[in-house]
Formats: C-alpha cells, sequence, structure tokens
C-alpha cells in the first residue's frame, strides 16, 4: 500500500491562511499573519514561516509592503456596464483565470417575464433554465440562474454549458448580442446563500437582472444573478 502523501509544513500553513481569505475572514487589504505570529502559532522554523508566505506571495494571494508587513492582495474585478461582454472576456482582461461549474437546469414549455428599469420583458417558450457558478483563480465570484430561448438556440442544453454562453451563442448558433438591458441593485449574501459561495459571513452583493437581444426585439436570453460585492466594482461612462 503507498503511503499517503504529506504536503510540507509551509504548504499546509498558507492554504489554512488560503481558507481565511476565500471564506471572507481576511478580507482585502487586511493583514495576514507575520512571520513571528505564524512561527508562533504553529511551532515552526523561521525558514518555514518565510517559505509560506512566499507560496501566498507567489500565488498572489497577498502583497509585501516593506517595513510595514504582508497584506491581502485586492482581488476586486471592475465590470463596465456599457460594454457587451460576458464573464470569461471580463476575468482574462482583468488577469484572472475564469471557470465555471453548472449546478442545475430544466427545460420549461412557459414565457418568462423580468421587470428591468420599470419595463416588462417577456422570453417566449420553450426555454432552457439553467445555474452556474462562475470562478475566477477558483473563487467563486458569482452565482447565475440564466433563461435561454429553446426557438433561437434549440439544443442548447445538450451544449458544454461550462463554457461562455456568448461563446455558444456565437459559435453553435450564429448569433451576436445587440444589447444588453441591465437592473442593479444592493443585497446582502447571508443563510443558505453563503454555501455556494464558500463564505462563513454575511458579504455585500450585487443583484443583477437583464435581458440580451441578438436583433431588433429577438431576446435570447434574460438573467437574474448575485454578485459578490466585496469582489465586484460595477463602472458606468455617460456622454453628454
Amino acid at each position: 500500500m503507498a503511503e499517503k502523501f504529506t504536503p510540507p509544513k509551509y504548504f499546509q500553513i498558507s492554504r489554512e491562511i488560503v481558507a481565511r481569505i476565500q471564506g471572507g475572514r481576511l478580507p482585502a487589504r487586511s493583514p495576514v499573519p507575520s512571520e513571528n505570529e505564524i512561527i508562533e502559532k504553529y511551532q515552526v522554523s523561521n525558514t518555514t514561516a518565510r517559505k509560506a508566505l512566499h507560496e501566498l506571495e507567489k500565488e498572489g494571494w497577498v502583497t509585501r509592503v516593506k517595513g510595514k508587513g504582508t497584506f491581502v492582495r485586492d482581488q476586486t474585478v471592475v465590470r463596465a456596464i456599457n460594454r457587451i461582454f460576458g464573464f470569461t472576456k471580463n476575468m482574462v482582461e482583468a488577469g484572472r483565470k475564469p471557470s465555471t461549474k453548472l449546478t442545475g437546469f430544466r427545460l420549461h414549455e412557459a414565457d418568462h417575464t423580468q421587470t428591468i428599469n420599470g419595463r416588462d420583458f417577456t422570453l417566449k417558450g420553450p426555454l432552457c433554465e439553467i445555474e452556474r457558478i462562475r470562478y475566477a483563480d477558483a473563487i467563486p465570484m458569482m452565482k447565475e440562474t440564466r433563461y435561454i430561448s429553446l426557438q433561437l438556440c434549440p439544443d442548447i442544453q445538450r451544449r458544454n454549458l461550462e463554457q461562455s454562453l456568448y461563446t455558444i451563442f456565437e459559435k453553435e448558433y450564429g448569433f451576436h448580442l445587440t444589447e444588453i438591458n441591465q437592473m442593479l441593485s444592493a443585497v446582502l449574501l447571508e443563510g443558505e446563500q453563503l454555501r455556494h459561495f464558500n463564505l462563513e459571513k454575511p458579504v455585500p452583493a450585487f443583484r443583477v437582472e437583464g435581458v440580451s437581444f441578438c436583433g431588433k426585439n429577438m431576446i435570447i436570453e434574460m438573467e437574474a444573478s448575485i454578485y459578490r460585492g466585496d469582489m465586484y466594482r460595477f463602472a458606468a461612462k455617460a456622454v453628454r
């Protein structure tokens, strides 16, 4: 029987600190345990403590400030709401590694209606409802529910729904989005919702409801998504 592999102590320590960052116990710009604090808490050498901090810095979790200490790196992503582009491209532009986990889908014959910015929009059935968790560098960033037209995208449920939907629309069905109407509201991530984000305490969040068009009055999809407020900033530009 093969001997069970045990990661080096410095790596175990770095994973514990990463878990605290991901769980919201060490928010952005807060100090992480110092070399001396790691030595005292884990009863390790200064070499091991230094390697643990170096591992965190190498992976982009922290930033060292000379003479002040080591701080959690600000992982906030800026999303421009006046551009038509999806999560995947947004993360790539921000220098992050995107990934997606499909957590469920349902098929509906009935229409789906949402009120966005005071106006009712209706996506005609049949449609496919999907739920996904979107990640950046393995951190859950948003939980989305999307309603996709099966009239425009037949059998989309048979596609790989853990890739960019915009890519599927373009490459599989030949559709390019021409307009997106969205509405943002502030909410609090708490209770059962924390589980989806691997969080341990409530954090602010954005609820984004939207409708996407691929032609005049042609609705291809609608969404109702929750974005982590501690990981996102939304930017808008207006011109006269």
